[in-house]
């Protein structure tokens, strides 16, 4: 009672006291005033010197003579409403009127010494608010006031280290007493929620050190400092009262964002404890090891004190990619994620979630990562020399794998899933197989299924890197079932094992792209737009692709006059070593033809030689001849461009047969890919020479029952190829001679029959013959030569052309294409969408879909520029709008769609656009305003990487043709008024609901 009295009276004292100080401020008319007021409260507290002046001489009976009584003073001015009443004076009125005057040695040993040897747990409370709840409406300097709380929380938190002497005035405070924890932990979460928030309420000037990377960086490296000097420290309760403030710490910075800087500085501590463990256990290392280990305690009840499951989350997450990027090993990994989460994972069920859960289906981390999550969480024993190892207990593991199994087998996983998070599931399940045995696998009858299950959907799928997720899968699967005979199908795999970081993980990023490019007269390729697929379902390889575009671009339409003998076709039709034993000696030659052979094989080979269309019809008519249908294929081609007349008639039952055909059935293994070349060059020059007959025949093809999968997407491929070498074929046309006026003008300057100024002047010619033939002076002069005019020198030159065929009245004209667009285009748009017996275009048949949308694309994008692509862009936009086309789950579908979109944009001329404004046609304005927002949804929306990169690109070309459009209409407008007077292009009323072409840089709206 006597003790209360005594605190109260002091209490009582110290705020008079303070009171007296606070008027002398206010009343102060010189700096000398105000350093003594404050220096009169000072000497209560603080070991200041009372014999110094500094301004008034101050009375030495208020000043304490012993240090227990300055401790008691001290703690009474902290603990009660003096210092929260004072220092509001002192960040206020004095920092905003007085503080500038003061001398520096006064301001660091007497006005900061209120803020800085006080209890950081009440400073901070007090000065905090102040950053930025000050009235710039009142008399006070809020500039100046905000500038010196800044200076004084980076000295009292950052300098000063603030908050290791909070952790040890929270210890020391509640050391032994337990009975003060029940108030602890709204002190603590306050105490932590001003802390982090400092960052957020600093002015956007303050110093780099209030920032929150290098703010955050010094208080984590304190927080580090702590619990290394708790690990030493045998106080059990201060020291769980600190790991709780420390844990709430570490959830506020993760709350604000920043986990990935917290573990950038915790994780090199911890494994560096870790090293040293393992160094001094020389390798062998237990699990009592690290829990007899005081510093492992102390950072397992840290983690444990972190209560906010998001935090956990951030920390776990970051905690791997830290250890990924510090090289660890798989031994020092384990260790450490042991020593942080193995009581969160084992007492508290949302952690484990975490790791078995999200950790393995829903993130994607590096291979590495994934076997330390397999290995801590599912298996739950150390590793043994960087392998994955198990232990006795494999009920995890047989759980964990059913449910990998059972999400990876899903259709809407493998449509839904980006690829990259498909690769890493995909490695979890090869890795969970790798530690499973035939008899664990038994006892799981769902997990054979579900694999079975997704291999064969994922088998199905166009793309390279999926349909390895699958080989990869069966590949283990076999390894489980029956180790001798391992199951491989994919060549790629050789040896026992798969590397899933190089088979699947880096593979991702290397997507192959199909480039639609032309190439103009002098050989440079335009790219246009790409559709990026995962691989091309007819089975060819790239150098085959571009060995035969390159063929295709080179290609020149045979002369009509030159001389070409059938006979001469069969030849060269074998590799090029035939050509070089063509070059034997004639020595040799007439050795060898005295040796005997069988007159049988004579025969034979001449019953191989094709002069005539109608032969190779037979002969591929015979399936059972192989020899002979594989001969016919090798010489189809050459026999097609020689372009012979009884092409005309047989065009149609030549494709057919050619579709018809099976290069599995009539050639030996290994030679399957030689074979469909041929017959796919022979098939586009069909489609070159003879379009119509051809194109009549493969479009009724496509949608037969009678034909497969594999053939419509070849058909598609054939058109396609077809369309880009009709486009880029040179064929020769007459020139238009331009002729000039017939009627003289009245304005020349000299008369028609006179020479013009370019002309040589007269000059005498010598005559060398008889006088009498030389009876008059001749004169002569070069004149100019007409237009186009050449001279002819006396060099000939020898072809098999016409020589009587004037090369001056001819030119070379590209792009036979759009004559023959519509019959490429329209036939197979017509009931695409009918489902039929065998074909199912808008259900599994997704490939094929694909591949049409990226023909129609390829044709649009030949007949650019020409007035054909204006007439077909509304009928493939009406198409490419429908929600089946256009949303269609597959991925691949979708980049068909965006890759012909971006075609119709390039196609169209702009002024075919402000002619088709101009008219009111709502039809195309609602077409391309379609494109745009639907390119804006899959670059907002789409899973897809290439998709997303597409859509944008395709933005980009929207942009660019209306910026196009608006010159075009700027133009026009300026030529109609320069002509005939001001003229105005009125657009429809309606016109604007339903385009808004955003001009790029600009404000104007079409």
């Amino acid at each position: 009672m006597a003790e209360a009295e005594s605190k109260e009276a002091l209490e009582t004292k110290l705020v008079d006291k303070v009171g007296e100080a606070i008027s002398a401020i206010a009343d102060a008319k010189h700096v000398d005033q105000v350093i003594s007021a404050v220096h009169s409260v000072a000497l209560l507290l603080f070991p200041v010197d009372p014999t110094t002046r500094i301004g008034e001489k101050v009375s030495s009976s208020l000043v304490p003579c012993a240090k227990d009584e300055r401790s008691d003073w001290s703690q009474t001015f902290y603990r009660g409403v003096a210092f929260p009443t004072f220092a509001r004076v002192l960040l206020l009125d004095v920092a905003s009127d007085w503080l500038s005057c003061f001398p520096v040695s006064v301001q660091k040993h007497l006005y900061d010494s209120f803020f800085l040897d006080g209890p950081v747990v009440e400073v901070v409370q007090v000065l905090v608010p102040f950053l930025h709840h000050v009235d710039k409406n009142s008399s006070v300097d809020a500039n100046s006031v905000q500038t010196n709380v800044e200076r004084l929380l980076i000295l009292c938190l950052l300098e000063n280290a603030g908050v290791l002497k909070m952790t040890k005035e929270i210890g020391d405070y509640y050391q032994g007493d337990s009975s003060r924890n029940g108030n602890l932990k709204p002190l603590l979460s306050r105490l932590s929620q001003i802390l982090t928030s400092i960052p957020d309420k600093a002015r956007l000037k303050s110093p780099p050190l209030l920032s929150s990377h290098l703010y955050f960086k010094h208080i984590t490296n304190q927080l580090l400092q702590i619990l290394d000097d708790r690990a030493s420290c045998n106080e059990a309760n201060s020291t769980d009262i600190v790991l709780s403030f420390v844990g709430e710490m570490f959830s506020r910075i993760c709350r604000r964002g920043l986990s990935d800087l917290l573990l950038s500085e915790v994780t090199p501590h911890v494994l560096a404890h870790v090293r040293r463990l393992l160094n001094s256990n020389k390798g062998s290392v237990e699990i009592e090891s690290f829990q007899l280990d005081p510093t492992s305690q102390i950072w397992l009840k840290t983690v444990e004190a972190v209560t906010d499951p998001y935090a956990v989350e951030k920390m776990a997450e970051q905690l791997l990619h830290q250890l990924y990027a510090e090289h660890a090993s798989d031994v020092e990994a384990f260790w450490t994620i042991w020593t942080l989460f193995h009581r969160n994972v084992k007492h508290q069920a949302s952690v484990r979630s975490i790791f078995v859960d999200k950790f393995l289906l829903w993130k994607v981390f590096p291979i590495r990562c994934l076997r330390w999550i397999l290995q801590f969480s599912v298996l739950e024993c150390p590793p043994v020399t960087n392998t994955l190892a198990k232990g006795d207990i494999t009920q995890g593991l047989l759980e964990t794998t059913q449910r990998i199994a059972s999400v990876w087998s899903k259709g809407e996983f493998l449509q839904s899933v980006p690829l990259e998070q498909q690769a890493y599931i995909t490695a979890a399940l090869g890795l969970c197989l790798e530690n499973m045995s035939r008899e664990e696998l038994d006892r799981k009858k769902d997990v054979m299924h579900n694999i079975l299950q997704g291999v064969s959907c994922r088998l199905e799928n166009p793309g390279d890197l999926v349909r390895k997720m699958a080989s990869s899968i069966a590949f283990m699967f076999s390894k489980v079932i029956d180790p001798k005979n391992l199951l491989y199908l994919d060549d790629s795999f050789t040896g026992n094992a798969i590397d899933w970081e190089s088979e699947l993980q880096t593979a991702v990023g290397g997507v192959r792209s199909i480039t639609s490019s032309r190439e103009n007269g002098d050989g440079e390729t335009k790219t246009s737009a790409s559709l990026t697929e995962g691989n091309d379902s007819s089975g060819r390889n790239k150098q085959k692709k571009d060995r035969k575009s390159k063929d295709i671009a080179n290609f020149v339409l045979a002369d009509p006059d030159e001389i070409v003998d059938l006979a001469t076709l069969n030849c060269g039709t074998e590799s090029d070593k035939d050509d070089d034993n063509a070059s034997v000696s004639s020595d040799n030659s007439s050795v060898t033809s005295l040796e005997p052979y069988d007159l049988l094989d004579d025969d034979k080979d001449l019953g191989k030689q094709f002069t005539h269309l109608v032969d190779v019809v037979g002969a591929l008519r015979k399936t059972n001849d192989a020899d002979g249908v594989e001969k016919a294929i090798y010489v189809a081609e050459k026999l097609v461009r020689a372009s012979p007349d009884e092409l005309t008639h047989i065009a149609g039952d030549f494709a057919r047969i050619l579709v018809q055909v099976r290069c599995s059935d009539i050639t030996v293994e290994g030679e399957e890919d030689s074979a469909e070349e041929k017959r796919q060059r022979a098939l586009i020059a069909l489609l070159v020479t003879r379009p119509f007959e051809s194109l009549e025949t493969l479009n009724s093809v496509l949608y037969s029952p009678n034909v497969d999968v594999s053939q419509r997407i070849m058909i598609l491929d054939v058109m396609s190829e077809a369309a880009r070498e009709l486009a880029n074929t040179r064929t020769l046309k007459p020139k238009h001679q331009a002729r000039g006026p017939l009627i003289s003008n009245i304005s020349d300057p000299q008369p028609w029959y006179l020479p013009s100024d370019a002309s040589t002047p007269w000059k005498k010619v010598e005559e060398t013959a008889s006088f009498h033939l030389n009876w008059a002076n001749r004169y002569e002069r070069e004149l100019q030569p007409k237009p186009g005019q050449k001279m002819k020198g006396k060099t000939r030159r020898w072809s098999l052309r016409s020589g009587d065929r004037d090369q001056s009245s001819t030119d070379w004209s590209q792009n036979r294409f759009p004559l023959y667009a519509a019959a490429f285009m329209l036939p197979a748009m017509k009931e695409f969408d009918k489902k039929r017996h065998g074909v199912d275009l808008l259900g599994r048949d997704f490939v094929v879909l694909g591949k049409l949308v990226h023909m129609l694309g390829v044709c649009m994008q030949c007949a650019s520029m020409h007035p054909e692509a204006s007439a077909l862009a509304l009928s493939l936009l009406d198409m490419l709008q429908r929600r089946e086309v256009c949303n269609h789950p597959e991925a691949y579908v979708r980049r068909a769609v965006l890759f012909a979109a971006s075609s119709v944009l390039i196609a169209l001329h702009p002024s075919y656009i402000v002619s088709a404004l101009a008219e009111g046609n709502f039809e195309l304005a609602r077409a391309l305003e379609w494109i745009r927002t639907w390119a804006l949804q899959v670059a907002d929306s789409d899973i897809d990487r290439d998709c997303y990169s597409m859509a944008l690109s395709c933005l980009q070309l929207h942009a660019e043709m209306a910026l196009q459009t608006s010159r075009a209409l700027e133009s026009a407008g300026g030529k109609s008024s320069s002509s005939m007077g001001p003229m105005n292009i009125s657009l429809p009323s309606g016109i604007s609901k339903l385009t808004s072409f955003k001009l790029p840089s600009s404000n104007v709206l079409l």
